[in-house]
């Protein structure tokens, strides 16, 4: 009989974060696909009784808790120590954690600790001839591979956007205290200092992911580059729709080669060849041929539109739901008054600070 054991980590405000709920919802079900097995949810942060609240009715058999001060902040010690803790106190044989950066860097050392195999970037785990499997990519999510493993425990890290979050009346939930010894602690965490200037441009999220190529700072009609131009299109679009920012790697390169750049964009936006797959709903690709290393990065995105001058562009054959021909410039800055003229009647309708 299989156990399993659902390792999530809590938010700074005691909440659980929608990559947990997902893999809360995958554990739950590949539970109920193991005719027997059991759930057990594993718990660790500063405090974790309102985490354990929220999905209390989730059918977990119990909670376990590993919570205070020195688990408040990620930390590589007193997140593994408090994983290992929990992992063998549940005695569990299968371990779902979300693939959050916290967790990614402690997994591989609590499968060591525990006599583990781990696999990670899992996009999906269910029964198959009697036996569960996963789903992850390889080769830039090229390669998609279905992997069986005898050895228990195994240890499974679940990326974001491939479940449906877990949803359910909350309650009260009767939390098991871990009792977890610490190692001596060579790092302080003191706060958190964020980059100066720039909005937000990340947003995984959102319901749009805006892709930006490198012909946002290319010579346009007059012979010139326009890179303040399209700063200020590409700003005012993320703030009027809150959609995410990604770039094509060409973009991203520029900055290396000493060309003009768009400032609020780096390697973080990258899209394509870093493997990075975001799943947003929608997605507006914009001044990009339509490359195949980026098309692959988002090819889980659901809806894809892309806006190029150039009708025999790549996203033109196939890759785009929907292949815009047009100027970027012209077509950004048309959308964006539209969408401030909805704005604007929407304030002026609903004037009320609260929205």
């Amino acid at each position: 009989m299989e156990t399993l054991l659902c390792l999530l980590h809590t938010e700074p405000d005691g909440s659980l974060a929608r990559p947990a709920l997902e893999t809360l919802a995958a554990t739950k079900e590949l539970a109920t696909a193991l005719r027997g097995a059991v759930l057990d949810v594993g718990l660790f942060g500063a405090d974790v009784a309102a985490a354990a609240d929220a999905i209390a009715t989730c059918g977990a058999r119990r909670f376990l808790g590993v919570a205070g001060a020195d688990f408040a902040s990620a930390r590589y010690a007193s997140d593994a120590a408090a994983a290992e803790a929990l992992v063998r106190a549940s005695s569990a044989t299968l371990v779902l954690a979300p693939q959050t950066s916290r967790l990614a860097r402690v997994l591989a050392g609590v499968a060591q600790r525990v006599g583990s195999r781990v696999d990670t970037h899992v996009t999906g785990a269910a029964v198959k001839d009697g036996s569960v499997a996963v789903d992850r990519f390889y080769y830039r999510q090229r390669i998609e591979a279905t992997l069986v493993r005898k050895q228990r425990p195994w240890i499974i890290g679940m990326d974001a956007g491939c479940n449906a979050p877990w949803a359910g009346p909350p309650t009260k939930a009767e939390v098991e205290v871990v009792p977890v010894t610490l190692p001596p602690l060579r790092t302080r965490v003191e706060g958190f200092r964020n980059p100066a200037a720039g909005e937000q441009t990340i947003r995984p999220d959102a319901a749009l992911l805006f892709v930006t190529g490198a012909g946002w700072t290319k010579p346009q009609a007059d012979g010139k580059p326009h890179v303040e131009e399209a700063e200020r299109l590409i700003l005012e679009f993320l703030r009027l729709t809150r959609a995410s920012l990604g770039g094509s790697k060409s973009l991203v390169d520029l900055s290396g080669e000493g060309q003009a750049v768009l400032r609020f964009m780096t390697h973080l936006n990258q899209i394509g060849q870093t493997g990075s797959t975001p799943r947003h709903p929608k997605g507006l690709s914009t001044c990009c041929h339509g490359e195949e290393p980026h098309t692959v990065g988002w090819r889980f995105v659901a809806e894809r539109r892309a806006v190029n001058k150039d009708p025999a562009c790549g996203w033109a054959r196939g890759k785009a739901d929907v292949l815009y021909v047009a100027d970027a410039f012209e077509v950004m800055a048309r959308v964006n008054a539209l969408l401030a003229e909805r704005a604007a009647a929407k304030e002026r309708t609903d004037p009320s600070p609260a929205r």
